[in-house]
């Protein structure tokens, strides 16, 4: 095995240490972060960076980097306090990378890739069209780490949207049936395959 101290980490190439760091946490959810600005205009980003946070109440929570720069996405949740995740599928690969790109905030990422919007059921923020899981979110709230200035915010499932052939009868969203993908560090894409679903578990018996 390749070993690195934290010392040896601190002097890699800063590409090189953001790879390796990105990447061995391991594979990570890829979805698309809908909003659109009080203004009317949608903005679209994708984000690697989506947790479950609970089922009751139906929270979702997602990371940002520091709000040094101008973040689309950020403000326009903090205007507004709607938005859309939606997941990323096999067909949509490499435009819903190209979101990554830093587009002023007059342009849409929309008109610039292949990806469409839709609205769906009055909901104020834009879903991505043929999308397999929308998931429509309400702002909650939000904790900056102080560890690296990065935002967690937090927010409230409204809306969810399911194509029907993932549902399983259990309500368990059979993820790999919509080619859905995941993300290896910063660039690397992969479409997952259920090998099987387990039990629940409960403590063996002695000497079982």
């Amino acid at each position: 095995m390749v070993f690195f101290n934290k010392a040896q980490i601190e002097e890699l190439h800063q590409l090189y240490r953001a790879n390796l760091i990105n990447s061995c946490s391991g594979y990570k959810s890829a979805n698309l972060i809908g909003t659109r600005s009080p203004d009317g205009l949608s903005n679209v980003a994708i984000f690697s960076s989506v947790i479950h946070l609970g089922s009751d109440p139906a929270l979702l929570g997602f990371v940002l980097r520091p709000a040094t720069v101008i973040r689309n996405t950020y403000d326009n949740i903090k205007k507004t306090k709607y938005y859309t995740i939606n997941h990323i599928h096999q067909e949509i690969l490499a435009d819903a990378h190209h979101t990554s790109a830093k587009y002023d905030q007059k342009i849409s990422e929309f008109d610039m890739t292949d990806l469409s919007e839709i609205f769906l059921d009055d909901f104020f923020a834009p879903f991505v069209n043929r999308a397999p899981v929308k998931i429509g979110m309400k702002f909650l709230e939000e904790y900056e780490i102080n560890a690296n200035k990065t935002i967690l915010v937090i927010g409230e499932i409204q809306n969810l949207y399911v194509d029907k052939e993932l549902l399983e009868a259990d309500g368990f969203v059979n993820l790999s049936k919509g080619r859905i993908a995941t993300i290896n560090g910063l660039d690397g894409y992969s479409i997952p395959e259920l090998k099987v679903r387990m039990d629940y578990q409960r403590p063996k018996l002695s000497g079982s």
